[in-house]
């Protein structure tokens, strides 16, 4: 595994997304555990939870309860894991994903994450989503706030601009550590933000990084035949050097920038031991530049 840096801490290059292990056409505990432990076994340092990360009205916090659990039983040292969670948003019966950025909610829910996680403070808690009814500076004041009480040990944000993070950062200064925005092949719209973090020393965590290669399980109906043709060059490169077309998809966003650490759902073990291998998986400027 190598391995990159996160607000001062060295992180694995791939991180796990361990939301597929919680929401709809989740994995029984058995696998899900067993998926999380085959993670750790790789070499994946960086674990990424929300409280938002559970079936539409039920068992509020599971994701984080799961990760938790996987932890406390894996028979290796996990001393250097970085588990980083976020809240802000929140899953009600009708399946949808609201959001809520006041700092009282905020406070409350960073509180309630910890005590699911089992920690004194949460390694890294981002600002799941802007809350378009809050002022952001308030909700960004919140963070500082959990911050200064020790609550967290540093922050992050997601599903923000540029102007967004210049903002935070005038807040928090070096405590903010990372930026979690979709990033993949199929969806670029963040390339300022990924500009601006690497500009910045910031982390910079694609969520939903197989976009065009596999489905995310927040993408709407794909389009195979579309798709297959778009990024058929990842397909190619992959047959060509005996992996799979995720790992060569890993494998490039981490040629994007120094900055980029990978953030991929797994709901199986043998996912998340693929997707850890694209850390050493070195793509040559030629293939690089047939990827589109």
């Amino acid at each position: 595994m190598h391995y990159r840096t996160l607000g001062g801490l060295r992180v694995s290059a791939v991180g796990l997304g361990a939301m597929p292990l919680s929401i709809e056409g989740r994995p029984d505990d058995g696998r899900a555990l067993a998926t999380v432990h085959a993670a750790l076994k790789a070499g994946v340092t960086l674990l990424d939870t929300a409280d938002s990360y559970h079936l539409p009205g039920q068992d509020p916090g599971h994701n984080e309860l799961l990760v938790a659990r996987a932890l406390a039983a894996y028979g290796g040292d996990t001393d250097d894991v970085l588990v980083a969670t976020k809240g802000g948003r929140g899953r009600p019966a009708d399946g949808s994903w609201t959001v809520t950025g006041t700092p009282r909610h905020l406070k409350a829910a960073a509180e309630a994450s910890a005590k699911r996680l089992g920690v004194e403070a949460i390694g890294l808690y981002q600002l799941h989503k802007p809350d378009p009814a809050v002022p952001f500076e308030e909700s960004v004041g919140a963070l500082r706030e959990l911050l200064d009480a020790g609550t967290i040990r540093l922050a992050g944000l997601s599903n923000v601009t540029t102007d967004q993070i210049h903002r935070a950062r005038a807040i928090l200064g070096d405590r903010l550590v990372s930026v979690q925005n979709r990033y993949s092949p199929e969806v670029r719209d963040s390339e300022p933000e990924l500009r601006l973090c690497a500009e910045l020393g910031l982390a910079f965590l694609p969520w939903s990084p197989l976009g065009g290669i596999s489905r995310s399980s927040l993408d709407g109906p794909s389009r195979p035949a579309q798709r297959a043709a778009r990024f058929a060059a990842f397909h190619e490169v992959a047959h060509e050097r005996g992996v799979s077309p995720q790992q060569v998809c890993l494998a490039w966003l981490l040629s994007r920038s120094p900055a980029v650490i990978p953030i991929p759902g797994a709901s199986r073990p043998e996912t998340i031991r693929d997707s850890a291998h694209a850390a050493d998986l070195h793509l040559t400027d030629e293939e690089l530049a047939r990827l589109p």
